[in-house]
This record gives C-alpha cells, structure tokens and sequence, in this order.
C-alpha cells in the first residue's frame, strides 16, 4: 500500500519515537495527524516541520486518560482531516515500580493509557473506517519478566494479545501489527541508558527512533503482513 494521500492518526506523535513515525510516514507521502496531551508547543513545531505535496498536516489533543477523549478522537480526527487509513498507538505511560510498590490505582492508570485506549480507539476506528491499517507500539519486554517494570510489562503484554485478537477480528477491512522495540530512548527525563543494558543487545548498541519508525512503514505498506509483531531490538528479545 503506497502511503500517498492516505491519512495518519499518530498517538503521542509529537515527541520521541512518536515525532519519528510521524516523519517517517510523512516521507512517504502520507498527512498526519499529530495526536498530543501537554506537548503542545512540541505538536506545533512538527506540524510546521512535516514537508510533503498533499493536505497540510494536523495536530489534536486529547487526554487518553479520560474515556470519552479516547471516545470520540477518532471522530473528531475524521472530523477535521476529512478522512482517516491509518491508526498508530504509539502513546504509552512508564512508571517503573517492583510489584511491592505498585499500587491498585497505579496498575489502573497504566491499563488505561497502555491497554483501553488503544483498545477504544482500534474499536473507533474499525467501526469508522472502510480500509485501513493500524499498528501498536509494544516493547521488548512482552517476551521475558523485566523486574521493577511489571505493571508496565503486563500492558504491554496485554496490548500484544489484543493486537493479534483485533487482525482476526477486523479482517480482511483492517490489518492489525505491532512493533516491539528495545532500547531506543531512556526514560523521560533521563540522559542515559545503564551500560548493562546496552550491553544486553546483541548488535552492541541503542536502536535509532528512525530505524522503529522504519519497521512501521514497513507494516504499513506491505498488505500481505496481518497479526505480526516486528522486534525492532537489535535482538535483544532473544537473550530474555
């Protein structure tokens, strides 16, 4: 599928690997939609960055924490871009806690980002759109237990088996993929990864936002591929 005209709904698309796909798909030809909650001034400066021929690209802001946000985002993207192919749940939350500190309320906030909204939002969009292409943003960690990361884990895991479910569901309308990537960005706030962790990879070094955003194209424009998920970790999921 060429990306040419199509229309992109990124999720967290102003910041990070989120600010990569959104380039990446714009490269191809594709107009994005540039979801955001406080990033703002971050949303704006992309927008006005995005080359391409076609429609100008867009931002939206919504709140995923709040369930009629995530309700009605998808009407309101069709609303303002005129159309919509592609969905990107890319935002997520991360807050690294061993289980003895996770609290009830801190696993619900992480479902909430993690799991319902991308689950509303792929329901939004399978029931709006007549074809079109959705593909999640996962993490290495679905295939091992990653001490101190266990709420986040299981959202992930989660999100992974829901990914699978949905490309049977909303076949053959809707293909539904996922990418996994490993160590691309420390956390917000951070400035660097542990050496350990680099040291974890088998290629000896961090993965590039620009090579996670790649391996999404590449789930976008090959129409045979329904149901995968691609780990863009330099291997690191085979080591556990």
């Amino acid at each position: 599928m060429s990306l040419a005209g199509k229309t992109a709904l990124v999720t967290g698309g102003a910041v990070r690997i989120g600010r990569a796909i959104c380039e990446a798909i714009a490269a191809e030809g594709g107009r994005v939609a540039i979801h955001h909650r406080g990033s703002e001034d971050a949303a704006r400066a992309l927008e006005s960055s995005l080359g391409g021929t076609g429609a100008p690209h867009l931002r939206i802001r919504a709140d995923l924490a709040d369930p009629g946000e995530c309700e009605a985002l998808i009407g309101r993207t069709i609303d303002l871009a005129g159309r919509l192919d592609i969905l990107i749940n890319n935002a997520s939350a991360f807050d690294p806690k061993p289980i003895a500190r996770t609290s009830a309320a801190d696993l619900r906030d992480a479902f909430q980002i993690n799991l319902f909204a991308p689950f509303i939002l792929m329901r939004e969009f399978a029931a709006r759109v007549e074809r079109g292409r959705i593909v999640n943003l996962l993490d290495r960690r679905i295939s091992s237990f990653a001490p101190g990361t266990e709420a986040y884990s299981l959202t992930k895991r989660a999100l992974a088996d829901l990914t699978r479910m949905a490309a049977l569901a909303f076949a053959p309308r809707i293909a539904v993929n996922g990418v996994a990537p490993g160590v691309v960005l420390p956390p917000a706030g951070g400035t660097a990864f542990p050496t350990d962790r680099i040291a974890n990879v088998p290629i000896g070094r961090r993965i590039a936002p620009e090579e996670v955003a790649r391996a999404v194209v590449h789930l976008l424009v090959n129409e045979a591929l329904n149901g995968q998920i691609i780990f863009a970790d330099g291997g690191e999921h085979l080591k556990g």
